[in-house]
């Protein structure tokens, strides 16, 4: 099953790399500015107005590039904000491998979470807002953050698996969305401050549950 997941994963991001989507031919472009791109558009999402008023012009001029110069990275302000937060937290989200599902899993949360609690959140928070309305956002959201993140866990989890750490045959599915669900609503609703040992909490709950059973 495990298995099917990572598949699955893949296929949402053609070859497995969600955040790297294909470049178009002509000239190369100046990584100096594609970076520089970047680091506008989380600026600009900080502000007051947040994803509804960024606008492609408003980001080429803070990183001093033309128009046409983003539009050649990116095809849509969607995939170029969902890329932006991507490029600000890649290396903090992989998950790690110490030798313990639960070690692992709670690692990476709190990171989330740390991710979530600073100025960044924002951006989360916008992603996730603004994608109730608009599909192309909450798609590019999806395929080029979600989908990266969640084919890390399922080989995390099957490494669980591996070790008698849960059951075969588990859902990953329903572990991540348990493990992960409460975090995300904390983040969104605000009824109860969101900290980083909240993750503890919610893997004790729920990884040692499954623990239990994979000894029965």
């Amino acid at each position: 099953m495990a298995q099917n997941h990572i598949r699955r994963a893949e296929s949402q991001n053609g070859n497995g790399n969600g955040s790297a989507a294909k470049r178009p031919p002509g000239r190369p472009r100046s990584e100096e500015s594609r970076q520089s791109i970047l680091r506008s558009t989380l600026k600009l999402l900080r502000r007051e107005g947040g994803y509804p008023d960024l606008s492609i012009e408003a980001i080429a001029a803070d990183a001093n590039v033309g128009k046409t110069t983003v539009y050649r990275w990116w095809p849509t302000k969607a995939a170029l904000v969902a890329d932006a937060f991507l490029a600000s937290a890649d290396r903090e989200l992989r998950f790690p491998d110490t030798g313990s599902l639960q070690n692992d899993m709670s690692l990476q949360m709190k990171r989330l979470i740390r991710i979530f609690r600073s100025k960044r959140g924002k951006v989360v928070a916008a992603l996730v807002a603004g994608g109730q309305s608009d599909p192309e956002l909450i798609e590019a959201f999806r395929d080029r953050f979600l989908w990266p993140r969640r084919k890390q866990a399922y080989q995390t989890l099957q490494r669980g698996i591996d070790r008698g750490e849960l059951p075969a045959g588990s859902d990953l599915d329903l572990i991540l969305d348990s493990l992960y669900g409460p975090i995300y609503l904390r983040f969104l609703i605000r009824h109860v401050k969101l900290e980083e040992s909240f993750a503890d909490d919610i893997c004790a709950l729920v990884l040692q549950s499954l623990k239990r059973h994979s000894r029965v």
